[in-house]
């Protein structure tokens, strides 16, 4: 079986960046995703599209197919006083907050003053190449209620 749309792809992969940093890896199978589903970046999925189990092979993703370049318009300062009075805040926290349409975003402290705290809301891969070294492990079918809801399911079923 080739990987396509709609097949449950089970890998294990080490992700570095350009200087041969490991930034993250998932090995003995623990990384399984729905192909097609836009589940994972997309330059990692096109290279993915037609492998078979018991391929490996390596990728450069550009940050362009991967989490997009950096954006200098989502970096701001914000006041202090959006943050809790009385929690120590310091540059490298991360936090979850809501962007402009309600969605929950991402934001990391660049910066902290009295008045002010610089955030960032770049994903933290944004404008970086991404090496994926990549082993496929498994493919299969998806289930019809993994295609409905778009990703997959555990063992013991639905989690959400």
């Amino acid at each position: 079986m080739k990987i396509a749309d709609n097949h449950v792809v089970t890998l294990n992969y080490t992700l570095t960046d350009n200087d041969g940093e490991v930034i993250d890896q998932a090995q003995d199978g623990s990384f399984v995703y729905l192909h097609g589903a836009e589940n994972i970046i997309p330059g990692l999925e096109k290279e993915l599209t037609d492998k078979a189990v018991g391929d490996k092979f390596k990728v450069k993703v550009s940050p362009e197919e991967g989490y997009g370049p950096r954006d200098d318009t989502r970096v701001e300062d914000v006041p202090r006083e959006m943050f809790p009075e009385d929690q120590d805040i310091e540059p490298g926290m991360v936090f979850h907050a809501e962007g402009p349409n309600g969605e929950s975003i991402t934001v990391t402290v660049m910066e902290v003053s009295d008045q002010s705290v610089k955030i960032d809301s770049n994903h933290a891969l944004a404008g970086i190449e991404l090496n994926f070294d990549v082993e496929v492990m498994a493919i299969r079918d998806a289930e019809s209620v993994e295609l409905e809801h778009g990703h997959v399911h555990g063992p013991d079923g639905h989690h959400h």
